[in-house]
């Protein structure tokens, strides 16, 4: 364990392995013309079409995760590079159906190879990608996916927010990202 994570918090922690992996992927995948976010829509998008489905931009973004409208200017921004092929649904004029065009497949299925590399090497510390500690983890991982974050306005006056503020995370937002 690094001394940056030694009395992290495990927000903290989620934080910056959530971050190092976002910059991992937008390195990995900017030779193909992508960031991390574009390569989100498109792997989705892939393995979708695989499947014989054609989202709506709203499905889409239910499915990765990200906001409505921030899906919708991705899919504009892959459109206009070639990737992206965005149309009317018939049966809902409101809906944006999004599919892959033949370069957005061939950009998808090199981009989804060079981050499964890149997944294979982050994971070896658990055993690999079929390791039990790394399905353990992804258990885990699914488990906290599955908890709503929903914030009240109104919480509770017991609520976490009256608690002392753990300080031992200041120390870790002065450290430099090369101490690591």
């Amino acid at each position: 364990m690094s001394s940056t994570s030694e009395h992290a918090t495990p927000g903290y922690l989620v934080w910056r392995l959530s971050t190092k992996w976002r910059v991992a992927v937008d390195r990995a995948v900017a030779p193909l013309g992508l960031t991390h976010a574009q390569y989100s829509l498109v792997a989705s998008l892939y393995g979708m079409h695989r499947t014989g489905r054609r989202p709506s931009q709203r499905q889409l973004a239910d499915h990765t995760g990200l906001e409505p409208l921030y899906v919708s200017k991705l899919a504009r921004a892959l459109e206009a590079a070639g990737v992206v092929d965005r149309t009317r649904d018939p049966a809902d004029p409101r809906a944006i159906r999004l599919s892959l065009t033949e370069d957005g497949r061939e950009v998808a299925r090199r981009a989804i190879g060079v981050v499964q590399g890149l997944l294979e090497r982050f994971l070896e510390p658990l055993g690999g990608l079929g390791g039990e500690r790394t399905k353990a983890f992804s258990r885990e991982l699914a488990t906290l996916l599955d908890v709503s974050l929903d914030v009240s306005l109104d919480a509770p006056s017991d609520s976490p927010i009256d608690s002392p503020i753990d300080t031992s995370l200041d120390t870790h937002l002065d450290s430099h990202p090369d101490e690591e």
